[in-house]
């Protein structure tokens, strides 16, 4: 620049702004056009005195506000006829202090941790099982039925029913679908997914799954949303029009039922999360096919009668690539990515 090039281009070549530029030869040559670092700035009226947040903090630590949060603190010194400072302001005099601390005997809440998450983009990645009860005639007993559901194509690939609960019921029918599905031994890309009860998660069942090589996948304590294909296949399930209302007389028919349902749910039910395809036609790869023909339906009668679209597209007849088991939420994803920025 002292040889006579311009501002601008010198700027553009540091790739700097030209205002920022100008600002630092100002303050190196001992300018300082920006003075906001050094600004003095005169406090706000609604600043607190030194001598009232002494008196915050106080009160704040008296016997009887010892176990009490700043919430409770306010209206119990409003009922004495005293005011000291708003809540908000009794959480920032504690914060700076370092005071801000869990008050009482309760257990502080803790964050509750991601659900775990699992993508199946092909039939045998992906496994849901779990367990529910099927009445009985019987007043207060129930039949257990067990049930491994493929998660790409919702295929129920094992389903038996037992008088009681255990872990050896779980490793016959996890048996049952490894001989099903011809799963061969160190399968690495099967996870199954369960929830936290013992019989799903038991010493037995979790040597059985190391022996060809499925990784285990649990719930998290106490959250029964974490398995939801499972759930919804047992609310299909519970509200059939074929369930017997008053129950089960017999193990023998719960059996009988429960194979007539799964024929049913397996090569007649059209899922509605499968673009209406059976999950027998989506777990063979069928449902290509079948979907092109729909989506051809669709535009020959849209040429035959474009007014009833109005330049809409058609209905979306596209194969469904993928499931994902508890898909991770924008808003979980939205601190990390400010972390990571």
């Amino acid at each position: 620049m002292a040889a006579g090039a311009r501002p601008h281009r010198c700027a553009a070549v540091l790739g700097l702004s030209l205002r920022t530029l100008t600002r630092w030869r100002e303050n190196l040559a001992g300018g300082h056009s920006d003075g906001r670092p050094g600004a003095v700035r005169p406090l706000p009226a609604w600043t607190i005195p030194d001598e009232q947040r002494a008196a915050i903090r106080a009160v704040c630590n008296e016997p009887r506000f010892a176990s009490m949060s700043p919430a409770r603190i306010v209206p119990a010194l409003a009922d004495e006829g005293s005011y000291l400072a708003s809540e908000a302001t009794f959480y920032r005099v504690l914060r700076a202090d370092g005071q801000l601390h869990h008050r009482g005997l309760a257990r502080a809440p803790r964050s509750t941790p991601e659900p775990p998450t699992q993508t199946a983009d092909a039939p045998n990645t992906v496994w849901a099982w779990d367990i529910t009860w099927l009445p009985s005639t019987v007043l207060g007993h129930f039949f257990r039925l067990y049930v491994i559901l493929d998660l790409y194509s919702r295929k129920i690939v094992a389903a038996e029913v037992w008088d009681t609960e255990n872990a050896a019921h779980s490793c016959t029918i996890l048996q049952r679908a490894y001989l099903s599905e011809s799963i061969l031994p160190m399968h690495p890309l099967l996870v199954l997914h369960g929830d936290n009860g013992s019989p799903l998660k038991a010493g037995s069942v979790l040597a059985l799954m190391h022996v060809p090589g499925i990784t285990p996948s649990h719930s998290r304590p106490r959250v029964s949303n974490d398995n939801p294909h499972a759930e919804s296949l047992f609310r299909t399930l519970k509200y059939h029009p074929s369930l017997p209302a008053a129950g089960f007389a017999s193990l023998e028919a719960a059996r009988a039922w429960t194979h007539r349902f799964v024929q049913w749910y397996n090569h007649e039910h059209l899922h509605s999360s499968l673009r209406f395809v059976t999950p027998a036609q989506k777990h063979a790869g069928e449902d290509t096919a079948i979907l092109a023909r729909r989506a051809e339906v669709y535009r020959a009668a849209k040429a035959r009668h474009p007014e009833r679209w109005n330049g809409r597209r058609t209905r979306n007849w596209s194969p469904v690539r993928s499931t994902t088991l508890n898909p991770v939420s924008q808003r979980s994803l939205e601190p990390i990515a400010k972390r990571v920025a």
